[in-house]
Order: C-alpha cells, then structure tokens, then sequence
C-alpha cells in the first residue's frame, strides 16, 4: 500500500496551524503561529482579534508546512481540517482555506473533530499504539472520561457538569493575579507552594462516578481570597496554586484509576493542552505505576492545539473512505463522536 500524506489545518482557537502527516503517524511538518502573546493583553482570547489573526497567517503557514515536508500539492492524498468544536470565527477561517485547497487540487477533503484530533496526538510518538484504551482527555474547553473503542469510536464515560479543568485554571490564575494562559501559570508558581496548605474541595457526582464539577472548586479558590482580604490576611499565591493543582489532580486521578479498574483497561492515555501538566502527568504515572498500568501522553508540543493531531485522526477517515463535501461548515457545539 502506498504511504498517504495528508496536509492539516488547525485554527479552532488562537493557534493557526498546519502539518503534513504520513500514514497517521509519522510527521513530516509541524507550523504552529500562536497567538498567545496578542491575547495575553487582553486576559484571554478575543475571537475576533483571533479571526483577523488566522486570516493573515494561514496562507503562510500551510505553505511552510509543505515546503518543511519537501512536498507539493501533487504530493498529496488529502486536505484534512478541524471543522469544530472551537470558535466559530476562528473555525472558518480555517475550514474555508482547507475547502479551497481541496477544490484547487482536486484532493479529497477530511473534516475532523478537534477532541478527536487531541486524542490522536498519542498515535504520532506511540507507533504501537492501537484501541482500544482509556484515555482523559483535559482541555480549555473539554474534560472527558473515554474509552477509544476503535479509530473514530468513542465512548464517553464521564464529562464536566460545568467549568472544564481548563477554564477552572483560567479563572483560578487570573483571581490570583498570574494572568493569561492560566494553566502554565499555575503550573509553575505552584512548585514553589504547599499543595497541602489550604484544604480546597473535591467534588463528586452523585451517581455520575466518572463525571466531573470544577465550579464550586473555583468558587471555593475565590472565596478563600475574598475572606483572606476582609480580614486583611496576607495571601500566598503559591499555595493557594499548589492546593488549587492539587485539587484537580486529585479528582481527575481518582476519577481515570476508577474506571480503569472497572473497565479493566491496561492502558491509559492523556490528551489535550492540560495533559501537559506536570502534577497531572506526575500523579497519573505514579497512579499507574502503583497498579501496574502503562501511561501514555503526548508531547507538549501536541498537547496543545497543532495541526498533527489533526492529521492523524484524519488518515484513519481517509481508510474509512469518510470524506466531506466542499459544503463543510464550521460547528462551533460539536460533540464528540458527532458526525455531520
């Protein structure tokens, strides 16, 4: 069988990205143009500074993705692209790029789930690795439970009821006055604190074992500022990051090694931009380690948002024979496992 290569884009958030991937696996180009400084002055991603920001880099960034592959057009098989979820500005642009490449060379055109993207990361460093698995999946936007039954087959065992683990980061780095993006943020102060310093709550479901709720952590967090305030106590934003990381990693470990064991998975993976963490990817190695489980995860650089992720969970749509019509349109709510 003749190797495929497939030219992805990504720009579901404030990353313009492109990649050519190799039979689901193998990278060929990587170009990421973040805009993370831009948005940093504004606390967060403002969609439509984002929007104008893709417009202007994705042309460049997909011909430097084939120039660093060493390939043209002709080279190709396929034009993949995230088509949700994400923002919707932001999804355009890069769905509208992928559509005129697709139709100006002729090539098939694969629309690809960004959730499925980030769990497809793993295949890009783990060659060996095939579904089924357990894989958590932690974002700015997203925190699933899920079992990869097959290549684009999910099922979800646990989701947030409200804040992802992302967003609580967000929200949690700002009220400490670390700023935007929260997670590294937090991340890094947080070696420098106690994460056993302030006792923040750890919340559970009822009947829901592996779904998540990260509001009334946050609530919490905000509340121990504001009371510490009134009563004119000094704050120490290392701990209060280190309890806060603490927190999280506490429930997303409990809830992965729950399910693990009930589903008797041997394997379980990470994914997504906060499946960079350093807590969290210490507490589930030594989790696993302690049960006899193997632990995989992506490197930083395809935790976060990137084009090869996307090219990977395209090649296996391209096998599928899955491909989109040029009236693919962006959807910002697309819900894992959906197709349209």
């Amino acid at each position: 069988m003749k190797d495929i290569k497939i030219l992805a884009i990504e720009s579901s958030c404030d990353e313009t990205a492109a990649a050519v991937i190799e039979n689901g696996r193998k990278v060929l180009s990587n170009v990421i143009y973040s805009q993370i400084d831009l948005h940093t002055l504004y606390g967060g991603v403002v969609p439509e500074i984002a929007s104008r920001k893709h417009i202007e880099k994705v042309n460049p960034v997909i011909e430097q993705a084939l120039t660093d592959a060493g390939l043209g057009l002709k080279d190709l098989d396929a034009i993949a692209v995230t088509y949700g979820p994400g923002l919707v500005g932001p999804l355009l642009v890069g769905v509208s790029a992928a559509k005129a490449v697709a139709y100006a060379s002729g090539l098939p055109l694969i629309g690809v789930h960004h959730i499925e993207g980030h769990v497809s990361a793993n295949f890009l460093e783990h060659p060996d690795l095939e579904p089924p698995f357990l894989c958590l999946i932690v974002s700015g936007g997203h925190t699933h439970l899920v079992i990869m039954k097959d290549y684009g087959e999910y099922e979800i065992l646990g989701r947030t009821h409200d804040d992802a683990a992302g967003e609580a980061y967000d929200k949690v780095a700002r009220a400490i006055g670390l700023g935007y993006p929260g997670g590294p943020k937090i991340d890094k102060v947080a070696k420098e604190g106690n994460p056993k310093a302030i006792a923040f709550p750890r919340a559970k479901v009822d009947e829901c074992p592996y779904d998540f709720s990260f509001s009334g952590l946050k609530s919490a967090v905000l509340n121990y500022l504001n009371q510490a305030e009134m009563k004119g106590e000094e704050i120490n934003r290392n701990d209060v990051a280190a309890s806060f990381q603490a927190a999280v990693v506490d429930v997303l470990v409990e809830r992965t090694m729950h399910a693990a064991k009930e589903y008797g998975f041997k394997k379980v993976a990470l994914a997504g931009g906060v499946a960079s963490n350093s807590a969290l990817r210490a507490g589930m190695k030594e989790a696993c380690e302690k049960r006899g489980l193997e632990m995989i995860y992506p490197s930083p650089i395809y935790c976060t948002d990137n084009a090869a992720m996307i090219g990977a969970a395209a090649y296996y749509e391209f096998l599928k024979g899955n491909f989109s019509g040029l009236d693919l349109n962006a959807i910002p709510n697309l819900k894992l496992g959906e197709r349209k």
